[in-house]
């Protein structure tokens, strides 16, 4: 018998899941207030029938609102013109509704209105380095896609693209959502492209925290959980033909994103969210869309790192199980001798994917071979530190180059 080591739980928010949990919104908004800062993306919720419905409910509870809309991926600029924008206007309660961009920015917001201050301050590697003390204003998330799980994470990840750019998190226990609101109905709006790339960040967050150096037995429940919803539903949220499927493929695949953002604000990630970071601040690439294209060539290179340098990690055992989980196999699977094998499987089963969803490649963003040098030399941030073995530059440039 083994003993359990000790790990531990960081915060998490009010989870209320489940389809039509959308019409929620007013009364869990009510609890924190009558004036609400509501944010959302450029176009897509607002151009379905939930807004309307949304803003009369809230005139029926008496709630005021201002809003707030969030294109692409936020910058520290855009979050400093909300704060200032709306720092005396009254708010009580941040209300998110949208992609993990959305969240982020509504996160960041929500954290800096009852100060007035700038994200720069704060924001990790990049900023003053002034350590956020809180309190936040209370903040409510609802995503609409199902990715990045930052509806049950304290980090908002901003960026500033460019040569000199960079992508980094503002991060605290205070900034936790009190509420998210999951209800894969939202996912309907969501176009088959962004429903790829989205659930490809999912899944990946899901298999880099299973195997993270910081995972512990609860995490492990979790990934595993997850990875077995995402592969049950999500070819068939992004491509079933069948009403009734699509509809259950979408609470599978809503229910494993917010699992990733759960295990992954516990043990950390690896490194193909370390690339993911430079790769997002130099070149105009979507965050699913790195995961997507890179997650099957990463999980060959940790493999072969990890037969080489430390072949009796738990690590191994665990993409062995996955392998097995993907292709319907026993699972966990029990013999040492049927690892490769099962690795293999995964391998293969992520390369399958990766062309079955037409995931573009770097060279797409207008990366090129001469750039990879830059971007191995600033991938080695907080991700990397959880990967399940320290990658070489050499191993890391082979994994950008197969994906160029």
């Amino acid at each position: 018998m083994m003993q359990i080591a000790p790990f531990s739980i960081a915060r998490l928010p009010r989870i209320v899941f489940g389809e039509g949990r959308v019409k929620e919104i007013p009364a869990q908004v009510a609890a924190f207030g009558k004036r609400v800062l509501i944010i959302t993306g450029a176009q897509s919720f607002r151009a379905t029938a939930h807004w309307e419905t949304l803003l009369q409910d809230l005139r029926e509870q008496a709630i005021t609102w201002e809003t707030f809309s969030v294109q692409g991926e936020p910058s520290p600029d855009s979050v400093d013109q909300a704060v200032k924008d709306y720092g005396n206007s009254g708010i009580e309660i941040v209300l998110g509704i949208g992609g993990g961009s959305v969240l982020d920015a509504a996160k960041a917001i929500a954290g800096l209105l009852p100060h007035g201050n700038s994200v720069m301050d704060h924001l990790e590697g990049v900023g003053k380095g002034i350590p956020y003390q809180g309190p936040a204003t209370p903040f409510i998330a609802v995503p609409t896609t199902a990715g990045t799980g930052s509806e049950a994470t304290k980090n908002a990840v901003l960026s500033r693209r460019g040569d000199n750019g960079f992508k980094k998190s503002f991060r605290h226990d205070c900034l936790v959502p009190q509420v998210a609101i999951v209800d894969p109905a939202l996912l309907a709006s969501c176009p088959s492209d962004l429903l790829a790339a989205n659930g490809m960040d999912a899944f990946t967050q899901l298999l880099e925290s299973y195997v993270s150096s910081n995972a512990n037995p609860l995490t492990d429940a979790l990934a595993v959980s997850g990875i077995t919803a995402f592969r049950d539903g999500f070819f068939a949220a992004y491509a079933g033909q069948d009403e009734a499927a699509v509809r259950a493929g979408r609470s599978q695949l809503a229910y494993a994103a917010l699992l990733s953002g759960i295990t992954l604000a516990q043990t950390g990630l690896g490194s193909v969210h370390g690339l993911a970071s430079p790769l997002g601040a130099y070149f105009p690439c979507p965050h699913g869309v790195v995961c997507g294209t890179l997650v099957a060539e990463e999980t060959d290179i940790n493999i072969a790192a990890l037969n080489e340098r430390t072949p009796d990690s738990l690590a191994l055992s665990k993409y062995a199980n996955i392998g097995a989980l993907l292709t319907n196999h026993p699972f966990p699977v029990s013999s040492k001798t049927d690892y490769a094998a099962f690795c293999s499987c995964l391998v293969n089963t992520l390369r399958n994917w990766t062309e079955r969803l037409a995931l573009p490649k770097l060279s797409t963003y207008g990366m090129q071979a001469d750039n990879i040098d830059k971007v191995v030399a600033n991938c080695r941030g907080g991700s990397m530190k959880t990967n399940p073995i320290v990658l070489t530059d050499a191993e890391l440039r082979e994994l950008l180059q197969r994906r160029l």
